[in-house]
């Protein structure tokens, strides 16, 4: 019996979607519930289970194509058993020779991510030269630097061409057609002066898009003041063994702005407040979206009802969060709403910034790094560890009033975290 292979059901805010990569080639044995595709959207990538086992039959969407909700990927014939199947004996056998087959053959045909595909760019190195350790001979960046550390960029050891134009020009003449994501084209002008173009991704794009209508749409402004690291600092030396002991987590500083952010946002509706067409709709709780570096990019998932969970269920689910963006797990539901946003451009080095709105929310909060530096304390100059805080707001709703008592109280909570316990 044959079974449809189909996109999964979209949010409303999402259009369509691109096939990233398929696991399986027609021919293939699998087994239900086993990872076939990944659709990338706007937002994540999905990934398409097998419906049931059997043997995948057709591919209809390659990758690359865009496609729509309910759309048909490929076709299972169940309880068929693949032509190429050995016997268990010799799949084990083949299971354990099958590294050694790879480094030696430098061809593995796995899928790749966009980071991947952008990496091997970068080093002029073609997806066949390396062979990937990952799960149905998946490449991943570590075995990319791998072949880059034993063989070197652009070709390795199995390029056997000149240096100078004529290396060049053999270089471009054996190119491989460039896969989605992958760089189109290297055109060497002259010397070490080359141009790579490489498809945006969707992820990328949609960043974009949101950040030029965040630009045309609000009127934004920003507001800055700075914190006195060193009581946050403190606590966490006297209380962070026994904060992990207890709860199983690492006590951090963003757990702790972000319940300092709850608290002003309490005390400063607006802010928690976003427009819809004609109207102001006041939220009566605290959904505090956290930005999370990835390899796709920046995303943002939510944490929900901030006014009802503690510092450790706080950096319990921060710290989710951040592994599943990493493995590219989060869902959609993760990534949706909000209506307030924290991002840390400190994790990287950024002194100080001006963060831009998530819309459709009024403000977001921007946490950077901490360095030491001269303040004046009870008359004398003594060295702090300081952070700048910024917060962006739409003056259409948020008076600079407003701002400037929202970021004042996140600094007083800040610099003295009792106040935080105690609720005062």
């Amino acid at each position: 019996m044959s079974t449809e292979i189909k996109v999964p059901v979209l949010p409303e805010s999402v259009a369509d979607a691109t096939i990233l990569a398929w696991q399986k080639k027609p021919g293939d044995a699998v087994k239900r519930d086993e990872v076939l595709v990944e659709v990338e959207t706007d937002k994540v990538v999905l990934e398409v289970p097998a419906p049931a086992d059997g043997v995948l039959t057709s591919i209809v969407a390659d990758e690359g194509a865009t496609v729509v909700a309910q759309e048909l990927l490929g076709t299972i014939e169940e309880g068929a058993i693949a032509e190429n199947a050995a016997p268990e004996a010799a799949a084990e056998s083949t299971a354990a020779v099958a590294p050694a087959a790879a480094e030696s053959t430098g061809q593995t045909g796995g899928p790749t991510s966009p980071s991947v595909r952008n990496m091997m760019a970068e080093h002029g190195v073609d997806r066949d030269q390396v062979a990937g350790t990952g799960k149905g001979g998946r490449i991943s960046k570590d075995d990319v630097q791998a072949h880059v550390d034993k063989h070197g960029s652009g070709g390795g050891a199995s390029s056997g061409t000149s240096s100078g134009a004529g290396s060049a020009a053999a270089a471009v003449a054996s190119a491989p057609k460039p896969t989605p994501g992958q760089a189109a084209a290297v055109a060497p002008v002259s010397g070490d002066r080359e141009e790579r173009r490489v498809p945006m991704s969707r992820l990328r794009a949609r960043i974009a898009e949101r950040l030029l209508h965040a630009s045309q749409s609000t009127a934004m402004l920003t507001t800055f003041n700075e914190v006195d690291m060193q009581p946050m600092k403190e606590l966490r030396a006297q209380y962070k063994d026994q904060f992990e002991k207890a709860h199983g987590v690492r006590l951090g500083f963003m757990s702790i702005f972000v319940k300092a952010a709850t608290e002003a946002l309490k005390r400063y509706p607006d802010i928690n407040a976003s427009i819809d067409g004609e109207d102001v709709v006041y939220h009566g709780y605290c959904d505090i979206g956290i930005a999370v570096s990835s390899d796709r990019g920046l995303v943002v998932p939510v944490l929900r009802d901030t006014e009802l969970l503690s510092l450790a269920q706080i950096e319990a689910q921060i710290g989710e969060y951040a592994g599943r963006a990493k493995d590219g797990k989060l869902g959609m539901d993760d990534l949706t709403g909000g209506t307030f946003t924290v991002t840390n451009g400190g994790v990287f080095g950024s002194l100080m910034s001006t963060p831009i709105l998530n819309p459709p929310q009024s403000a977001i909060l921007g946490m950077h790094t901490i360095q030491d530096r001269p303040v004046a304390r009870n008359g004398e100059v003594v060295i702090r560890p300081m952070m700048y805080i910024a917060l962006s707001y739409d003056h259409r709703i948020v008076d600079g009033q407003g701002a400037v008592g929202f970021l004042k109280t996140i600094k007083e909570l800040v610099e003295e975290p009792a106040k935080i316990l105690l609720d005062i």
